[in-house]
């Protein structure tokens, strides 16, 4: 982490630092500025801590995962320290002891020679905290009955001994908010005094290896907390030593005002020069460098390698960047701002410094003032960049300009490559084809463009027109005009009919992959404490056979009901045989997909392939969808009513269900009272009126196919609960049909909004705490939620697998 961290301390900055000397010495220029704070919360202090938190909440997890390994290399250290000769082992306690508090001591006492006493302060407020919370949290181990298995790790269980070391905890807090790590000499110093307090302390049996490792971690992360919290001194030289800079470059300054940031956040200022001429600096603060670091960290490592960018560079690293791009752009005859001269600003920051031009951004400019000459005029700059392998890769409104003659000027070569491969060159096309989009429309914008580069070229950009592929701005602005990205590949397909559009991956994963990934690592965990409480083998044998039979007929009828409700719902005509096929091969795939996803995605195919159109194949399936979404409703309250008639004094009380109707009324008056969800809500519903409306519409002129889809729907949901309820009496169970109703209904509801394959996990959970809080005892609840998941998602995998191949193989799927 130190190479993202300031380098240097505060008052060497002041005594060493010729730019600050050379502002003192000509103070002539008065540079229009606001007063820059006394202190700065660093980014860098915060990533650190939370960095150190990570990593103690590792050590932790993989101390209890290995605790048995880790007690036998705790137990080896401990031999071995019991083997050091004994005037050693206490050479080395006397040596660590004591140095443990004098190198501190001294240290301090070198600050305050230097005038740098505020830093001790700081220091002496970390290692406070950090004696108070190593006593904290030591109490809370030493008492807490829960936490037996880490209290056993941090303390060996012998008495005494505490769980954190309270003077290594407060002295590595004390350490680390001083910044002792910048100074090397004292850097060795003081972990070499660790070792050998940390050595006696093994000696002494005192500590336990865990205990050693969290006991610094924690100094570290109260250190860093503090730093952050209370802030540092501020170390960005100010505007008379960026005046100073420039000076030593050979120009010469009259006025200076600094204007506002740029996108990055690097300050820049608008200089006057003696001679008449102007320049726009920009100023790269080292502490800024670290600056949307966790973002820039999540796009590495969720793009591909070819798309990413570095997420952490040195500031020599940025500025040379920077200048080179900016200078392979003049050499490429792109009309873009002269860099004149770069240097450092002392050890804190660097600048560069621009020719100024009279510009303004394009997103100043009217959508009616981008003419189709500018539109062509932008398009031939990048080109220009783009036939010396140069990559703008911020093709925005903010980094195209248009100076008083009507030219186009690029800016922003800081995120820029040069010797750019064809992918990121193709990026650099989609980027601006998107923005010119959002402004002009999508036909003027590839028109535009395929004029200047060729329609080839638009051509081999379209796999790449992709969300993830456009800057953080664009994807938000996108967010109000989705369909921009489809429009402007007809557009490009408009163009060259005869392209083959290959795909391009951009993303290692997706967001939604990951969360499946935990949510399905968690439900594996839940599913496998229950199958911890039941064999399976006894499950099996032991149920019931004839309920079982029962069991496995309803499951097989829900798939001929799942047929019926999708051919009811299309009124063109579809093989029964074959859709019930399709239904079984939705069983196969909902072991990769969420349960809602899976389902909905093979029937659309299916219909799309009996040659229904797109369109209406969507909307077919989604007419079913919302058809079984306001039945499932309309059972659940109607078996609740009839659970709450007739067992009033328990499952689901018919006031409780009034309370409950009233609630979700008054949440539903609460969300449509808010314009944005009114809105968004509006909006879908408005989809979903001019695609299935019509369709239902259909539906309903044909009594036969209402009377199937109608049928279909109930007995999907009939097939089910009789199952539930078979696999109950099975296991000798004694439950009314209708609360087993009511259980399935709940649970079903939950497990379809899981992102789970299947429901994994979510539904075993729900079935097995309703049918326990609807009065059966907890193993044979779990026995019977196994045997129903048994029949209805584990047992079709293999049949719906076979359908699944069969489908394909005759072009059905």
């Amino acid at each position: 982490m130190a190479d993202i961290s300031e380098r240097n301390d505060t008052a060497d900055l002041e005594d060493q630092d010729p730019a600050v000397d050379a502002a003192r010495r000509e103070p002539d220029v008065y540079v229009v500025e606001p007063l820059l704070p006394q202190r700065l919360r660093r980014p860098s202090d915060l990533l650190r801590f939370m960095a150190t938190l990570l990593v103690i909440g590792a050590v932790i997890l993989l101390s209890l995962v290995a605790k048995q390994t880790l007690n036998g290399l705790a137990g080896d250290v401990q031999e071995g320290a019991s083997l050091v000769p004994n005037l050693l082992s206490r050479v080395a306690s006397f040596l660590g002891g004591g140095a443990i508090l004098v190198v501190p001591v001294a240290f301090a006492v070198e600050r305050v020679f230097h005038r740098d006493g505020l830093r001790v302060a700081e220091g002496l407020i970390a290692a406070i905290i950090g004696l108070v919370g190593a006593f904290l949290i030591g109490e809370w181990v030493t008492s807490t009955e829960g936490v037996a298995d880490l209290r056993q790790l941090l303390t060996g269980n012998r008495p005494g001994v505490e769980p954190l070391n309270s003077l290594l905890t407060s002295t590595i807090a004390y350490c680390t908010a001083v910044r002792i790590s910048r100074r090397p000499t004292w850097r060795a110093l003081m972990w070499t005094v660790v070792a050998l307090y940390v050595l006696s302390l093994f000696t002494g049996k005192q500590i336990t290896l865990p205990s050693a490792m969290l006991t610094v971690l924690t100094g570290m992360a109260i250190g860093y907390a503090t730093l952050y919290g209370i802030g540092s001194p501020n170390t960005r030289p100010p505007g008379n030593a960026v005046i100073a800079a420039l000076r030593r470059l050979n120009f010469t300054p009259i006025t200076a005002r600094r204007v506002e940031d740029d996108h990055q956040g690097s300050r820049r200022y608008a200089v006057g020069l003696k001679d008449g001429s102007s320049l726009d600096v920009t100023v790269l603060d080292r502490d800024r460098q670290v600056a949307g670091l966790p973002y820039r960290l999540w796009r590495r490592i969720r793009l591909n390698s070819e798309t990413r960018r570095r997420a952490i560079r040195s500031l020599r690293a940025e500025l040379e960047r920077e200048a080179l791009m900016a200078y392979a752009a003049q050499a490429a005859g792109a009309s873009t701002p002269r860099l004149l001269g770069t240097s450092e600003v002392g050890t804190e920051a660097a600048l560069l410094a621009y020719e100024h031009l009279q510009t303004r951004p394009l997103d100043a400019l009217a959508d009616s003032e981008i003419t189709d000459d500018l539109l062509a005029q932008i398009w031939e700059q990048v080109e220009l960049l783009r036939m010396q392998r140069l990559a703008h890769r911020r093709l925005m409104g903010d980094s195209i300009h248009v100076d008083r003659d009507g030219r186009v000027v690029l800016t922003d070569a800081r995120s820029g490559e040069i010797a750019a491969g064809d992918l990121l060159l193709r990026l650099d096309i989609v980027q601006l084809l998107t923005y010119l989009g959002l402004r002009v429309g999508a036909q003027r914008s590839v028109v535009a463009a395929s004029r200047v580069v060729g329609p080839d070229q638009l051509a081999s950009a379209m796999p790449l027109l992709q969300r993830i592929a456009l800057t953080r701005e664009t994807r938000s602005a996108l967010a109000k005009n989705k369909g921009l990205l489809g429009e402007i590949r007809e557009q490009i397909q408009a163009l060259k009919p005869e392209v083959t559009v290959e795909e391009i991956r951009l993303e290692r994963f997706r967001p939604r992959t990951l969360v499946t990934i935990i949510a399905s690592t968690l439900a594996a965990y839940f599913l496998l404490s229950q199958l911890s409480q039941v064999n399976i083998v006894t499950v099996v044998t032991t149920a019931n056979w004839a309920w079982s039979l029962l069991a496995l007929a309803a499951s097989a009828v829900s798939f001929v009901a799942a047929a019926l409700m999708l051919r009811g719902f299309v009124p063109e005509p579809l093989p029964l045989w074959r859709t019930i096929l399709v239904q079984f091969a939705s069983s196969f795939v909902k072991l990769v997909t969420p349960p809602a996803i899976g389902g909905v995605a093979i029937n659309t195919r299916y219909l799309q392939k009996r040659g229904i159109p797109p369109a209406l194949a969507v909307a077919s399936v989604g007419a079913s969808q919302l058809i079984m979404l306001i039945a499932h409703i309309a059972l659940l309250l109607l078996f609740a009513y009839i659970t709450g008639s007739s067992t009033p004094t328990s499952f689901t009380p018919q006031r409780g269900l009034v309370l409950a109707l009233l609630g979700v009324a008054v949440a539903m008056v609460v969300m449509l009272g808010v314009p944005r969800i009114r809105r968004m809500l509006t909006k879908r519903l408005r989809s979903l009126f001019s695609n299935v409306l019509p369709r239902l519409l259909d539906v309903l002129q044909s009594p036969l196919k209402m009377l199937e889809a109608l049928s279909g729907t109930v007995m999907i949901t009939i097939a089910f609960v009789i199952c539930l309820d078979a696999c109950v009496s099975a296991f000798g169970g004694k439950i009314d049909f209708t609360t087993v109703a009511v259980v399935f209904l709940t649970a079903n509801a939950i497990g379809s909004a899981a992102p789970t394959p299947g429901g994994l996990g979510a539904v075993e959970v729900a079935l097995s705490a309703g049918l326990t809080v609807a009065g059966v005892p907890a193993e044979l609840a779990t026995s019977s939620v196994l045997l129903y998941r048994l029949l209805t998602f584990w047992l079709p995998v293999l049949p719906g697998w076979a359908a699944f191949t069969y489908l394909q193989k005759h072009a059905a799927l």
